[in-house]
């Protein structure tokens, strides 16, 4: 993997990429650019699609407000998107926002929203979510951008997951024990992270994720945990034990 150049500012644009093009830029784009980081023409900045890798592009003014990037070179090639689901009960605004980025940080190629019994928030902001993910990928490095699906009800989104995917669902209510000797005693494998909502699963819900195939129930210690603060704890022992943190 090659290490990201931090010290260059760096802008998401969902456009094609290809050698000496001029992307334009959104209103917003251009304003941080010119006003807010005082760039000049032929500065240079970091810009990432998703899809084409990274790529270096020097800033091209077009008056006080409006401005371009011409694309030089690429940088970085694009890696494969991560396979990491993370399956969540949706929070409140801010909560929610600081849950996505730090998914996002952490390798999750899919953001799931799920609806449960105790779910706080029955409707979301794909958007905002959305501008949250790209806002993690800017500040650390990455170039992959997670999918962001639909709601679903919970039901729905177990029914979704494919059969060899490691469920790994986080269980307030099971027996004490080290989450670190379970997920060892299982081999690398396409993984799914299950967090619920504030005030858990009912006992109902409980036993439908249990019965789904291919499912390991995780304590994640003798505290109970926000849900946020359970999805760093969570997202970070899976990617250390079967994810894509360990190194040969």
């Amino acid at each position: 993997m090659s290490v990201p150049d931090l010290a260059r500012h760096r802008l998401f644009i969902d456009r094609a990429f290809a050698a000496q093009a001029v992307l334009p830029l959104e209103r917003e784009q251009a304003n941080y650019l010119l006003n807010v980081l005082r760039l000049k023409a032929g500065d240079g900045v970091l810009v990432f699609n998703g899809r084409d890798g990274e790529w270096l592009a020097n800033v091209v003014p077009e008056g006080r407000k409006q401005a371009g990037l011409a694309l030089l070179r690429q940088v970085r090639e694009q890696p494969p998107a991560p396979d990491l689901h993370y399956l969540f009960a949706p929070l409140k605004h801010a909560r929610l926002d600081y849950m996505a980025q730090k998914a996002v940080e952490m390798g999750a190629g899919l953001l799931q929203p799920v609806i449960t019994r105790r779910t706080q928030v029955s409707r979301l902001n794909l958007d905002r979510m959305r501008a949250n993910a790209v806002e993690a990928a800017e500040q650390c490095g990455l170039l992959a951008l997670p999918e962001v699906a639909p709601e679903q009800p919970l039901e729905a989104a177990l029914a979704g997951l494919s059969p060899d995917r490691l469920l790994v669902f986080c269980d307030e209510a099971m027996e004490q024990a080290s989450p670190v000797a379970a997920l060892t005693a299982h081999k690398p494998a396409p993984l799914a992270v299950l967090i619920g909502p504030e005030g858990g699963f009912d006992e109902a819900e409980r036993q439908l994720i249990r019965a789904r195939p291919n499912t390991l129930s995780l304590s994640l210690g003798p505290r109970i945990l926000r849900a946020d603060t359970a999805a760093v704890a969570a997202l970070s022992l899976v990617q250390a034990v079967l994810g894509d943190w360990p190194r040969p």
